[in-house]
Protein backbone atom coordinates (compact mmCIF):
# COMPACT_ATOMS: atom_id res chain seq x y z
CA UNK A 1 0.00 0.00 0.00
CA UNK A 2 0.99 3.36 -0.74
CA UNK A 3 1.59 5.57 1.95
CA UNK A 4 0.86 9.60 1.94
CA UNK A 5 4.20 10.83 2.10
CA UNK A 6 5.22 9.30 -0.89
CA UNK A 7 3.09 11.85 -2.55
CA UNK A 8 5.57 14.29 -1.31
CA UNK A 9 9.31 12.29 -1.64
CA UNK A 10 11.73 11.48 0.61
CA UNK A 11 14.66 13.71 1.67
CA UNK A 12 17.51 14.18 4.11
CA UNK A 13 18.58 17.42 5.52
CA UNK A 14 22.25 18.27 6.96
CA UNK A 15 22.31 21.19 9.37
CA UNK A 16 25.75 23.11 9.18
CA UNK A 17 25.20 25.47 12.27
CA UNK A 18 28.64 27.65 11.80
CA UNK A 19 29.18 31.18 10.04
CA UNK A 20 31.64 33.46 9.35
CA UNK A 21 29.30 36.52 11.16
CA UNK A 22 26.16 36.79 12.04
CA UNK A 23 23.70 38.28 9.86
CA UNK A 24 21.42 40.92 11.81
CA UNK A 25 18.37 39.83 10.51
CA UNK A 26 18.91 35.95 10.21
CA UNK A 27 17.25 33.96 12.92
CA UNK A 28 18.32 30.72 11.73
CA UNK A 29 20.32 28.52 13.90
CA UNK A 30 23.80 29.42 13.27
CA UNK A 31 26.37 30.18 15.15
CA UNK A 32 30.23 31.61 14.94
CA UNK A 33 33.14 29.76 16.11
CA UNK A 34 37.04 30.39 16.07
CA UNK A 35 37.47 26.25 15.87
CA UNK A 36 36.04 23.57 14.94
CA UNK A 37 36.85 20.06 14.77
CA UNK A 38 35.17 18.88 11.28
CA UNK A 39 36.46 15.45 11.83
CA UNK A 40 34.30 14.74 14.78
CA UNK A 41 31.38 16.47 12.97
CA UNK A 42 31.66 14.24 10.20
CA UNK A 43 31.48 11.38 12.74
CA UNK A 44 28.68 12.78 14.83
CA UNK A 45 26.59 13.16 11.39
CA UNK A 46 27.37 9.75 10.14
CA UNK A 47 26.07 8.27 13.83
CA UNK A 48 22.75 10.14 13.29
CA UNK A 49 22.06 9.00 9.71
CA UNK A 50 22.71 4.91 10.98
CA UNK A 51 20.36 5.81 13.29
CA UNK A 52 17.53 6.93 11.31
CA UNK A 53 17.91 4.70 8.52
CA UNK A 54 16.93 2.06 10.74
CA UNK A 55 13.59 4.03 11.57
CA UNK A 56 13.28 4.21 7.61
CA UNK A 57 14.97 1.64 5.52
CA UNK A 58 14.75 1.02 2.08
CA UNK A 59 13.42 3.79 0.90
CA UNK A 60 14.59 5.52 -2.29
CA UNK A 61 15.88 9.15 -1.51
CA UNK A 62 14.44 12.02 -3.68
CA UNK A 63 17.34 14.51 -2.07
CA UNK A 64 20.03 15.90 -0.09
CA UNK A 65 20.06 19.59 1.39
CA UNK A 66 22.97 20.86 3.07
CA UNK A 67 21.72 24.07 4.53
CA UNK A 68 23.23 26.60 7.35
CA UNK A 69 24.81 28.52 8.93
CA UNK A 70 27.02 28.28 5.96
CA UNK A 71 27.74 24.93 4.35
CA UNK A 72 30.17 25.88 1.88
CA UNK A 73 32.56 26.50 4.75
CA UNK A 74 32.50 22.31 5.75
CA UNK A 75 35.37 20.83 4.29
CA UNK A 76 34.64 18.87 0.74
CA UNK A 77 35.91 15.33 3.00
CA UNK A 78 32.83 15.96 5.15
CA UNK A 79 30.51 16.45 2.58
CA UNK A 80 32.19 13.22 1.29
CA UNK A 81 31.38 11.18 3.91
CA UNK A 82 28.45 12.54 4.43
CA UNK A 83 27.34 11.29 1.23
CA UNK A 84 28.72 8.26 1.44
CA UNK A 85 26.88 6.69 4.42
CA UNK A 86 23.84 7.80 2.60
CA UNK A 87 24.49 5.74 -0.26
CA UNK A 88 25.27 2.77 2.01
CA UNK A 89 21.86 2.81 3.76
CA UNK A 90 19.43 3.57 0.74
CA UNK A 91 19.06 4.09 -2.71
CA UNK A 92 19.28 7.60 -4.72
CA UNK A 93 16.76 8.09 -7.22
CA UNK A 94 18.30 8.34 -10.58
CA UNK A 95 17.69 12.27 -10.82
CA UNK A 96 18.87 13.18 -7.08
CA UNK A 97 19.17 16.99 -6.49
CA UNK A 98 21.68 17.60 -4.16
CA UNK A 99 22.42 20.98 -2.74
CA UNK A 100 24.57 22.90 -0.60
CA UNK A 101 24.01 26.63 0.29
CA UNK A 102 26.97 28.93 -0.07
CA UNK A 103 27.80 32.10 0.91
CA UNK A 104 29.99 34.46 -1.65
CA UNK A 105 32.78 34.66 0.87
CA UNK A 106 33.26 31.50 1.78
CA UNK A 107 33.50 30.14 -1.98
CA UNK A 108 36.72 28.74 -3.05
CA UNK A 109 37.20 27.02 -6.28
CA UNK A 110 38.62 24.37 -5.05
CA UNK A 111 36.59 23.60 -2.59
CA UNK A 112 33.82 23.83 -5.07
CA UNK A 113 35.51 21.04 -7.22
CA UNK A 114 35.98 19.14 -4.42
CA UNK A 115 32.38 19.01 -3.22
CA UNK A 116 31.49 18.29 -7.28
CA UNK A 117 33.53 15.30 -6.94
CA UNK A 118 31.53 14.16 -3.28
CA UNK A 119 28.29 14.22 -5.71
CA UNK A 120 26.93 17.70 -5.36
CA UNK A 121 25.24 18.68 -8.20
CA UNK A 122 23.37 22.52 -7.08
CA UNK A 123 24.57 24.85 -5.21
CA UNK A 124 22.18 28.07 -3.69
CA UNK A 125 23.80 31.16 -2.91
CA UNK A 126 23.39 33.73 -0.70
CA UNK A 127 23.91 36.77 -2.82
CA UNK A 128 21.02 38.68 -0.67
CA UNK A 129 21.73 41.87 -2.75
CA UNK A 130 23.75 43.76 -5.57
CA UNK A 131 24.77 46.53 -4.99
CA UNK A 132 27.24 47.41 -2.09
CA UNK A 133 25.57 49.62 -0.01
CA UNK A 134 22.60 47.58 0.58
CA UNK A 135 25.14 44.70 1.56
CA UNK A 136 26.65 46.36 4.43
CA UNK A 137 23.10 47.23 5.44
CA UNK A 138 22.40 44.02 5.78
CA UNK A 139 25.35 42.85 7.89
CA UNK A 140 26.35 40.45 4.45
CA UNK A 141 31.14 40.50 4.55
CA UNK A 142 30.75 40.26 0.83
CA UNK A 143 30.46 42.75 -2.01
CA UNK A 144 29.32 42.40 -5.32
CA UNK A 145 32.02 42.08 -7.30
CA UNK A 146 33.25 38.78 -4.91
CA UNK A 147 29.37 37.35 -5.23
CA UNK A 148 29.83 37.82 -9.26
CA UNK A 149 32.73 36.41 -8.78
CA UNK A 150 31.78 33.38 -6.78
CA UNK A 151 28.33 32.91 -8.96
CA UNK A 152 31.50 32.48 -12.11
CA UNK A 153 32.92 29.98 -10.13
CA UNK A 154 29.70 28.14 -9.17
CA UNK A 155 29.13 28.02 -12.87
CA UNK A 156 32.57 26.54 -13.59
CA UNK A 157 31.68 23.18 -11.35
CA UNK A 158 27.55 23.21 -11.33
CA UNK A 159 25.28 22.71 -13.87
CA UNK A 160 22.40 23.85 -11.30
CA UNK A 161 23.05 27.31 -9.62
CA UNK A 162 20.45 29.42 -7.69
CA UNK A 163 21.09 32.51 -5.92
CA UNK A 164 18.68 34.49 -3.18
CA UNK A 165 18.42 38.11 -3.04
CA UNK A 166 16.19 40.16 -0.49
CA UNK A 167 13.70 42.90 -1.40
CA UNK A 168 11.74 45.45 0.70
CA UNK A 169 14.98 46.40 2.02
CA UNK A 170 15.84 49.99 3.80
CA UNK A 171 15.74 53.15 1.84
CA UNK A 172 14.96 50.85 -1.67
CA UNK A 173 12.62 52.23 -4.33
CA UNK A 174 10.04 50.41 -6.25
CA UNK A 175 12.26 51.10 -9.38
CA UNK A 176 15.74 50.41 -7.55
CA UNK A 177 14.35 46.79 -7.58
CA UNK A 178 12.98 46.48 -10.98
CA UNK A 179 16.46 47.19 -12.01
CA UNK A 180 18.08 44.89 -9.99
CA UNK A 181 15.80 42.14 -10.41
CA UNK A 182 16.33 42.38 -14.37
CA UNK A 183 20.50 42.54 -13.21
CA UNK A 184 19.67 39.45 -11.36
CA UNK A 185 17.77 37.63 -14.25
CA UNK A 186 20.91 38.73 -16.98
CA UNK A 187 22.87 36.29 -14.51
CA UNK A 188 20.69 33.63 -13.25
CA UNK A 189 20.71 29.83 -15.14
CA UNK A 190 17.78 28.69 -13.98
CA UNK A 191 16.39 29.49 -10.55
CA UNK A 192 15.98 32.63 -8.25
CA UNK A 193 14.61 32.66 -4.66
CA UNK A 194 13.42 36.29 -3.65
CA UNK A 195 12.18 37.43 -0.27
CA UNK A 196 10.87 40.14 1.41
CA UNK A 197 12.84 41.18 4.14
CA UNK A 198 11.17 40.24 7.27
CA UNK A 199 11.94 41.49 11.06
CA UNK A 200 12.10 38.71 13.39
CA UNK A 201 12.33 38.85 16.68
CA UNK A 202 15.15 38.20 18.65
CA UNK A 203 17.85 39.21 15.64
CA UNK A 204 19.66 42.91 15.61
CA UNK A 205 17.30 43.94 13.55
CA UNK A 206 14.33 42.87 15.19
CA UNK A 207 16.26 44.57 18.56
CA UNK A 208 17.00 47.94 16.35
CA UNK A 209 12.90 47.89 14.69
CA UNK A 210 11.41 47.60 18.74
CA UNK A 211 14.24 50.50 19.07
CA UNK A 212 13.01 53.01 16.45
CA UNK A 213 15.95 52.28 14.71
CA UNK A 214 15.74 51.11 11.82
CA UNK A 215 14.93 53.59 9.84
CA UNK A 216 13.97 53.23 5.89
CA UNK A 217 11.36 50.62 5.65
CA UNK A 218 9.11 50.74 3.04
CA UNK A 219 5.25 50.96 3.78
CA UNK A 220 2.90 47.97 3.25
CA UNK A 221 1.45 49.32 0.07
CA UNK A 222 5.43 49.47 -1.50
CA UNK A 223 6.33 46.25 -0.35
CA UNK A 224 3.02 45.04 -2.00
CA UNK A 225 4.45 46.78 -5.08
CA UNK A 226 7.40 45.17 -5.00
CA UNK A 227 5.70 41.57 -4.65
CA UNK A 228 3.75 42.09 -8.10
CA UNK A 229 6.39 43.48 -9.91
CA UNK A 230 8.99 40.62 -9.07
CA UNK A 231 6.18 38.32 -10.17
CA UNK A 232 5.39 40.20 -13.52
CA UNK A 233 9.15 40.79 -14.56
CA UNK A 234 10.19 37.47 -13.67
CA UNK A 235 6.95 35.73 -15.48
CA UNK A 236 8.45 37.94 -18.76
CA UNK A 237 11.77 36.60 -18.43
CA UNK A 238 9.97 32.99 -18.10
CA UNK A 239 11.47 32.38 -14.63
CA UNK A 240 7.88 31.80 -13.69
CA UNK A 241 6.97 31.58 -9.89
CA UNK A 242 6.10 28.03 -8.77
CA UNK A 243 6.12 28.76 -4.84
CA UNK A 244 5.30 32.14 -3.19
CA UNK A 245 8.83 32.94 -2.78
CA UNK A 246 10.52 30.89 -5.47
CA UNK A 247 11.02 31.12 -9.31
CA UNK A 248 12.40 29.12 -11.48
CA UNK A 249 12.45 27.50 -15.82
CA UNK A 250 10.29 24.73 -16.28
CA UNK A 251 12.04 21.83 -14.77
CA UNK A 252 14.12 23.72 -12.17
CA UNK A 253 12.49 23.93 -9.41
CA UNK A 254 14.21 22.86 -6.33
CA UNK A 255 12.88 19.18 -5.90
CA UNK A 256 14.61 19.51 -1.90
CA UNK A 257 12.17 21.79 -0.96
CA UNK A 258 9.09 20.47 -2.96
CA UNK A 259 9.52 17.43 -0.51
CA UNK A 260 8.83 20.23 2.19
CA UNK A 261 5.84 21.75 0.56
CA UNK A 262 4.38 18.55 -0.96
CA UNK A 263 4.36 17.53 2.60
CA UNK A 264 6.50 14.40 2.00
CA UNK A 265 8.92 12.54 4.84
CA UNK A 266 12.90 14.21 5.03
CA UNK A 267 15.10 13.23 8.30
CA UNK A 268 16.27 16.14 9.88
CA UNK A 269 20.16 15.70 11.05
CA UNK A 270 21.92 18.59 12.36
CA UNK A 271 21.43 20.77 15.45
CA UNK A 272 17.62 22.45 15.36
CA UNK A 273 17.30 20.75 12.65
CA UNK A 274 13.46 19.43 12.05
CA UNK A 275 11.84 16.54 10.39
CA UNK A 276 8.63 14.78 9.57
CA UNK A 277 8.59 10.92 9.47
CA UNK A 278 6.30 8.39 8.88
CA UNK A 279 6.71 5.40 10.65
CA UNK A 280 4.60 2.44 10.85
CA UNK A 281 2.36 4.44 8.59
CA UNK A 282 2.36 7.20 11.74
CA UNK A 283 3.83 10.49 10.72
CA UNK A 284 5.91 12.10 13.42
CA UNK A 285 7.41 15.64 14.07
CA UNK A 286 10.95 15.42 14.99
CA UNK A 287 13.52 18.16 16.18
CA UNK A 288 16.84 18.30 17.32
CA UNK A 289 18.68 19.74 20.37
CA UNK A 290 19.66 23.13 18.94
CA UNK A 291 22.80 23.82 20.51
CA UNK A 292 25.74 22.66 18.48
CA UNK A 293 28.08 21.41 21.60
CA UNK A 294 24.87 19.61 23.15
CA UNK A 295 24.23 18.12 19.89
CA UNK A 296 27.23 17.12 19.12
CA UNK A 297 27.40 15.01 22.11
CA UNK A 298 24.12 13.75 21.93
CA UNK A 299 24.95 12.70 18.70
CA UNK A 300 27.63 11.01 20.21
CA UNK A 301 25.28 9.40 22.65
CA UNK A 302 22.33 8.34 20.39
CA UNK A 303 20.20 11.57 22.05
CA UNK A 304 19.98 14.38 19.97
CA UNK A 305 16.35 14.75 19.54
CA UNK A 306 14.60 16.92 21.71
CA UNK A 307 10.99 16.43 19.52
CA UNK A 308 9.29 13.84 18.70
CA UNK A 309 5.70 14.10 17.90
CA UNK A 310 2.80 12.00 16.42
CA UNK A 311 0.98 14.09 14.17
CA UNK A 312 -2.81 13.87 14.62
CA UNK A 313 -5.30 13.93 11.72
CA UNK A 314 -5.96 17.56 12.11
CA UNK A 315 -2.63 17.94 12.65
CA UNK A 316 -1.11 16.67 9.35
CA UNK A 317 -4.46 18.14 7.40
CA UNK A 318 -3.13 21.18 8.55
CA UNK A 319 0.31 20.62 7.97
CA UNK A 320 -0.82 19.88 4.56
CA UNK A 321 -2.70 23.37 3.65
CA UNK A 322 0.13 25.22 4.84
CA UNK A 323 3.16 24.00 2.98
CA UNK A 324 1.02 22.90 -0.18
CA UNK A 325 -1.19 26.17 -0.54
CA UNK A 326 2.59 27.73 -0.87
CA UNK A 327 2.91 26.15 -4.27
CA UNK A 328 1.35 27.42 -7.39
CA UNK A 329 -0.13 24.01 -8.54
CA UNK A 330 -1.90 23.59 -5.17
CA UNK A 331 -3.18 20.55 -3.01
CA UNK A 332 -5.12 17.63 -3.35
CA UNK A 333 -8.40 17.62 -2.36
CA UNK A 334 -8.89 13.81 -1.65
CA UNK A 335 -5.47 13.96 -0.63
CA UNK A 336 -6.44 16.47 2.26
CA UNK A 337 -9.04 14.83 3.27
CA UNK A 338 -7.54 11.31 3.64
CA UNK A 339 -4.63 13.25 6.27
CA UNK A 340 -7.06 15.26 8.31
CA UNK A 341 -10.00 12.76 8.30
CA UNK A 342 -12.29 15.22 7.08
CA UNK A 343 -13.24 17.84 4.11
CA UNK A 344 -11.75 21.32 3.75
CA UNK A 345 -15.13 23.66 5.09
CA UNK A 346 -17.28 24.16 1.84
CA UNK A 347 -18.26 27.01 3.22
CA UNK A 348 -15.57 29.33 3.53
CA UNK A 349 -13.65 27.66 0.28
CA UNK A 350 -16.94 29.31 -1.57
CA UNK A 351 -16.34 32.46 -0.10
CA UNK A 352 -12.68 32.60 -1.10
CA UNK A 353 -13.44 31.90 -4.51
CA UNK A 354 -15.96 33.96 -4.69
CA UNK A 355 -13.63 36.98 -3.76
CA UNK A 356 -10.76 35.49 -6.05
CA UNK A 357 -8.26 34.11 -3.55
CA UNK A 358 -8.50 30.05 -4.62
CA UNK A 359 -9.42 27.99 -7.74
CA UNK A 360 -11.13 24.98 -7.71
CA UNK A 361 -10.23 22.36 -10.85
CA UNK A 362 -11.24 19.05 -9.99
CA UNK A 363 -9.66 16.94 -7.21
CA UNK A 364 -7.10 20.59 -6.85
CA UNK A 365 -7.61 23.98 -5.12
CA UNK A 366 -4.93 26.76 -5.96
CA UNK A 367 -4.45 30.24 -4.53
CA UNK A 368 -4.84 32.76 -6.78
CA UNK A 369 -1.90 35.15 -7.69
CA UNK A 370 -3.94 37.88 -5.62
CA UNK A 371 -4.01 35.60 -3.00
CA UNK A 372 -0.57 34.60 -2.86
CA UNK A 373 0.28 38.75 -1.87
CA UNK A 374 -2.09 37.62 1.16
CA UNK A 375 -1.59 34.14 1.63
CA UNK A 376 -1.35 33.25 5.50
CA UNK A 377 -4.80 34.93 5.19
CA UNK A 378 -6.09 32.67 2.75
CA UNK A 379 -4.65 29.40 4.89
CA UNK A 380 -6.23 30.86 8.23
CA UNK A 381 -9.80 30.86 6.52
CA UNK A 382 -9.19 27.15 5.82
CA UNK A 383 -7.36 25.58 8.77
CA UNK A 384 -9.24 22.94 10.72
CA UNK A 385 -9.52 23.95 14.58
Amino acid sequence: MTEDWQNGGFGIYVHWPFCQAKCPYCDFNSHVAREIDQSRWLRAYIAEIDRYAEQVPGRALTSVFFGGGTPSLMNPDVVHGVLDQLRQHWAFSNDIEITLEANPGSVEAGRFAGYAQAGVNRVSMGIQALNNRDLRALGRIHTVEEARKAFDIARTQFNRVSFDLIYARQDQTLTDWQAELREALDMAIDHLSLYQLTIEEGTAFGDRYKRGKLRGLPEDDQAADMYEATQDICGEAGMLAYEVSNHARPGAESRHNSVYWRYGDYVGIGPGAHGRLTINGQKYATEAQSNPTKWLLGAEAGRTETVRDALTQNDQGNEYLLMGLRLVEGISLNRFQKLSGSPLNPKQMHYLQDIGMITENGDCIAVTPEGRAVLNSVIRELLLD
